[in-house]
């Protein structure tokens, strides 16, 4: 088999260089890697301004995905419909599949029910709320799912504490650094073991240190935890990084 070759070929200690190559070869050979993300011919026009022009997308189990592209081509806007926050403007003829779920059937609870226990987001900005604490914070989204304090906490803490945030669990965001914050965002993200995190200029707002960390915590996650990344980016070095990079032009994926 090609993949069990390659692994042998690569042996045991890839260093991290190999290890996106072997991901990347991986996902390019392997015909049985479940499809997270399966959209077809999505449309989406406001007025008569077509934004998004007919794009189709597969993205498999656990590959990280980086979206890049010049400003207006539609990245955010895509973004957006794959993580069910807007929906296109041809629903009748075109796809959107999540983890085998054709959330263009669902109804506007079943939705969101569905978005809050199968999707996580990271934005630019941490969008924390500033009266909690980072523990409070990432326990919201496992509240909403109707999770149990005791275990939401737990898994907060857990989340947090693989993050290197365990000594400011009780600590306000504006008790935070930049890079603290967002990294409280991330946990946020992952607190109901979502299948697929959107990210959207997840390292825009930060220093040059703190987005090089976070950038290597994605790949990190995604090897722990096996989560599917979808990253709308202008960091190169991120895009680059990345399994797959697709580039958008005036609302089409051209490669």
């Amino acid at each position: 088999m090609k993949i069990k070759s390659l692994l042998e070929q690569f042996g045991k200690d890839f260093g991290r260089y190999n290890h996106f190559v072997f991901f990347s070869l991986m996902f390019t050979f392997n015909p049985y890697l479940k499809t997270m993300i399966k959209a077809t011919n999505i449309n989406k026009y406001y007025g008569k301004l077509q934004v998004l022009k007919g794009v189709d997308l597969h993205i498999q189990k656990g590959e990280v995905v980086s979206i890049v592209g010049p400003s207006g081509a539609g990245k955010t806007t895509l973004l957006q419909i794959l993580g069910t926050l807007d929906t296109q403007s041809n629903k009748n003829d075109s796809t959107l599949l999540i983890n085998e779920e054709d959330v263009t059937k669902l109804s506007d609870n079943a939705m969101a029910k569905f978005r809050n226990c199968h999707i996580g987001f990271i934005f630019q900005f941490h969008q924390l709320l500033p009266e909690f604490t980072a523990l409070e914070n990432v326990c919201i989204p496992a509240f909403i799912k109707g999770t149990k304090k005791e275990e939401a906490e737990k898994r907060a803490a857990e989340l947090l504490e693989f993050l290197g945030l365990s000594h400011r669990l009780q600590h306000k965001p504006n008790e935070l650094s930049g890079g603290e914050q967002q990294r409280v965002a991330v946990a946020r993200a992952l607190v109901n073991n979502p299948s697929v995190i959107f990210a959207d200029e997840p390292s825009g707002n930060l220093d040059s240190e703190s987005a090089d960390n976070l950038h290597k915590l994605f790949f990190d996650l995604r090897d722990q935890f096996g989560q599917t990344f979808v990253i709308v980016t202008h960091n190169e070095e991120l895009a680059n990084m990345a399994d797959r990079k697709l580039t958008m032009v005036d609302g089409s994926i051209t490669r």
